[in-house]
């Protein structure tokens, strides 16, 4: 299992970073190196601790549980996330547990986006190829941290992974790496708003016999 952890850091942070081709990556490999030599940061490549997608769910709500900042590092592939960083948020975050009745493991808790995009920013444009701006495909993100009563951080994002110049790769790399040993104390976090109250009605949770 793709671990590193120093018990002593005052926060804690949990980085579950997804690559189908860790290989072929620029951005990402280097973001997760970074990662993996931060004191205080607990790091795991599902596509390493999981190649048969047999997620361990109560290992990952254990890992999770203990921090206070949960990062999602991955490319966006079709405007989202990779399929096993998708199949973890499905099997991780568990009505009852994480959102629902009795779900407030994750309340009070951040959770930060680290994404690349294989295009550059001006191809997010109305006028270009991707049709919206990138925002528009952040709301699932913030809705699901929103339901876990998490606080969607701003997030941090390197547009034209593919092209950019190795000096851009390397700056975005160190602004990653600062902003993971500073946490919290990010000064856009000043006056960030708590995280939104999204209570789900047992009504509208079917039991397991009507699911069946």
């Amino acid at each position: 299992m793709s671990t590193n952890t120093n018990n002593n850091s005052p926060a804690r942070i949990y980085v579950v970073a997804a690559h189908p081709h860790w290989r072929e990556s620029r951005v990402n490999r280097r973001l997760l190196e970074a990662a993996r030599a931060t004191p205080g940061v607990d790091v795991n490549d599902l596509y390493d601790t999981y190649p048969d997608y047999a997620i361990d769910v109560k290992v990952e709500q254990a890992r999770l549980a203990r921090a206070d900042l949960l990062v999602l590092l991955h490319p966006i592939q079709w405007y989202s996330m990779p399929a096993l960083q998708k199949l973890w948020i499905d099997d991780v975050l568990d009505y009852g547990w994480a959102y629902g009745t009795g779900g407030r493991a994750l309340e009070g808790k951040d959770c930060w986006l680290v994404a690349t995009t294989g295009g550059p920013e001006a191809s997010y444009h109305p006028q270009s190829y991707n049709r919206y701006f990138f925002d528009a495909f952040l709301p699932p993100y913030e809705q699901t941290a929103a339901l876990c009563g998490m606080r969607f951080l701003p997030p941090l994002l390197f547009h034209g992974a593919r092209s950019a110049p190795a000096a851009e790769v390397t700056a975005h790399v160190e602004v990653f790496k600062e902003r993971l040993l500073r946490y919290p104390d990010w000064p856009e976090l000043e006056g960030l708003d708590v995280c939104v109250s999204c209570p789900v009605p047992e009504i509208d949770r079917p039991t397991a016999q009507e699911e069946s």
